[in-house]
């Protein structure tokens, strides 16, 4: 049985047709590139694959559970034990300082607090991210803004990493060490890897790339 499995979804926003019977696979473990234009529909699924929207039509069911049939707190346990999050925008809160941005989903869900900074102590080392931990957002670099961005997400080890133009507010330096770590990890970790992006240079990387145009993939 496949890891995540898109069954004919269909996403609507008024009359506008957004996705138009989507379908795929992935197994656990893979790593997989969805690239197209702005507006194609390609981050509005990954939304949908996260629980963060819900379809108009078809079943998307991740690690043997129906998404589509969870309740709202249902769907929030979902997010904080299965799926990590990577945006475009790393919404850190300027509030917190690094280290807590990080143990953020940690304190939302039932986990052991110092199991968790244990292991984002370990990620931020290897992300050469370790002397950030103290520093607030404003303080630091949108490169190291965005592995902060990544720790936060792989802090409970989710067994599906999200990730939406992960890599579009980086300098070509950064873009490239952002990707190369995410698939290093990944392989690393075994997580299922999804990545919706245009840029040419992040889907050259991967072995796996879907198309999509127009709500439909290709």
């Amino acid at each position: 049985m496949s890891f995540v499995k898109v069954q004919n979804i269909v996403k609507k926003y008024g009359r506008s047709t957004i996705l138009n019977s989507v379908n795929f696979s992935l197994e656990q473990g893979e790593q997989c590139v969805i690239k197209g234009a702005s507006g194609s529909g390609k981050s509005t699924l990954l939304y949908l694959l996260g629980g963060l929207e819900k379809s108009n039509g078809g079943s998307i069911v991740v690690n043997g559970v129906n998404i589509g049939a969870l309740n709202d707190d249902e769907l929030a346990k979902f997010r904080n034990t299965e799926v990590g999050f990577v945006f475009q925008f790393h919404f850190l809160l300027s509030s917190l300082n690094c280290l807590e941005n990080t143990l953020l989903p940690a304190r939302l869900g039932d986990h052991n607090i110092a199991e968790v900074k244990k292991y984002v102590m370990h990620l931020a080392k290897r992300l050469g991210v370790e002397d950030c931990l103290k520093k607030y957002p404003y303080e630091i670099s949108g490169g190291q803004q965005q592995r902060i961005n990544l720790i936060r997400a792989l802090s409970l080890k989710p067994s599906l990493l999200l990730c939406d133009e992960p890599t579009g507010n980086l300098d070509s330096k950064n873009s490239k060490l952002a990707t190369e770590l995410l698939i290093e990890l990944s392989t690393n970790s075994g997580v299922t890897l999804l990545v919706v992006t245009h840029d040419d240079y992040v889907s050259s990387v991967f072995t796996n790339v879907k198309h999509m145009a127009d709500g439909v993939l290709q």
